[in-house]
């Protein structure tokens, strides 16, 4: 079964739809606080099927990624205690919440940066960033340098790579989404054991 190439021709077909801006819109503000799906699935292909915009898409996955990392910190910051962490508590991820705290006291602001930019999930760190009160500009910097980078960086090898990147992503995507699915979960028993 060819799961992968199939979410892909799905993502290819959303990419051509009049909505799709919006689309790509929603899920990178969602994705930045609670939703599961990063939107580079929707990004890449959006970009390839037409990349005389791919830098249009980057700016709107960014701004709305950082949005939704704002919506983030705000509910870090004032419905932590009412919301997140009985919910928390409800799915037993104390231990990954303390392992986002001592990364934070370990590495500051650059943990935002890096779990904008790298396959963490940015949202855990963007609801910890407000939860632990850290000072707003410096989050919001660390945000948009993290995820414009990502996302600029995912639309510009879109762009330069053309009908050639994508018959290679076609070609590989079985493999390239498999691997990424080996990696999330090596990265969680990482997390969960560390």
């Amino acid at each position: 079964m060819k799961l992968f190439t199939t979410l892909y021709d799905v993502c290819l077909n959303w990419a051509k739809h009049p909505q799709a801006e919006k689309y790509l819109g929603a899920l990178s503000f969602t994705e930045s606080m609670i939703f599961p799906i990063p939107p580079d699935v929707m990004l890449a292909p959006m970009s390839l099927a037409k990349p005389h915009k791919a830098w249009r898409y980057a700016l709107i996955t960014t701004v709305a990624s950082v949005l939704g990392g704002m919506a983030g910190y705000f509910l870090g910051l004032f419905a932590f205690d009412s919301l997140i962490a009985p919910l928390i508590e409800t799915l037993g991820y104390q231990d990954k919440l303390a392992n986002a705290v001592a990364w934070f006291s370990e590495y500051g602001v650059w943990i935002v940066f890096i779990a904008g930019f790298s396959p963490i999930p940015y949202k855990v760190f963007t609801i910890t960033a407000g939860m632990l009160s850290m000072a707003f500009l410096p989050f919001l910097i660390a945000s948009f340098i993290g995820r414009g980078s990502r996302f600029f960086l995912v639309a510009g090898l879109m762009y330069w790579g053309g009908e050639k990147m994508e018959s290679k992503l076609r070609e590989y995507v079985e493999i390239l989404g498999w691997a990424v699915i080996g990696l999330a979960i090596l990265a969680y028993l990482w997390v969960s054991y560390t």
